[in-house]
């Protein structure tokens, strides 16, 4: 299994990686969590990746690949789940490219399709654990009571104002690479919404069939 989950911010993309790494073992390689810890541990791509998570723009490709090139490598290139890459056209050929250099390829890139009413509701909602860079959520995944209040905390691009804008930018600028996708056959739209287990359910459906 080798695939992208693909889709706005707040469609489940972490949620589901997480769920198939239960179920499955594959490596879940989130660019948004590798970069919250590198700014977390203020590495030097930390430093420079920092004004531009806060701020809730995209962080620069070549940073987001140094990244996942790097998570891939561990992986051995295989039996992973990519989560938040690749987000433009530039990402999209960097990663068909460095997967051909080691002789494989994509198993599916599946966009989760949720309604933006759902998305600002997710996201408005969202906790993150600032220690193991955990998501939360405050009706569905709930704090554990054992993780210290002062360990959690709201992302300012959680915030509504934040929401809107990022959603703006991935229409702009993401949206393009479902284009990509399809053109290429790797392409497959399930929806986002219901139970986490009836969506990863859809999300096995499909790797399952293309491996």
């Amino acid at each position: 299994m080798r695939i992208v989950l693909f889709g706005p911010p707040g469609v489940g993309k972490g949620s589901q990686a997480s769920m198939l790494v239960e179920k499955r073992g594959v490596t879940h390689i989130s660019t948004g969590i590798l970069l919250r810890r590198a700014i977390r541990e203020e590495t030097e791509l930390g430093q420079k990746a920092r004004d531009y998570v806060e701020s809730g723009h995209l962080v620069p490709g070549e940073l987001v690949r140094e990244l996942a090139n790097g998570a891939l490598a561990e992986a051995g290139y295989d039996q992973f789940v990519l989560d938040g890459y690749p987000r433009t056209i530039d990402q999209a050929n960097w990663l068909m490219s460095d997967l051909s250099d080691h002789g494989t390829s994509l198993t599916a890139v599946i966009s989760l399709v949720v309604s933006d009413d759902v998305i600002v509701d997710r996201l408005s909602k969202r906790r993150i654990n600032v220690r193991t860079g955990e998501n939360y959520h405050l009706d569905y995944k709930p704090v554990p009571p054992d993780v210290p209040p002062e360990d959690v905390v709201q992302r300012k691009d959680d915030r509504a104002e934040a929401i809107l804008h990022r959603l703006s930018v991935y229409r702009k600028k993401t949206f393009p690479v479902v284009a990509f996708f399809r053109d290429h056959g790797l392409l497959h739209e399930i929806s986002g919404e219901g139970t986490f287990s009836d969506v990863c359910d859809r999300i096995l459906q499909v790797a399952d069939s293309g491996s």
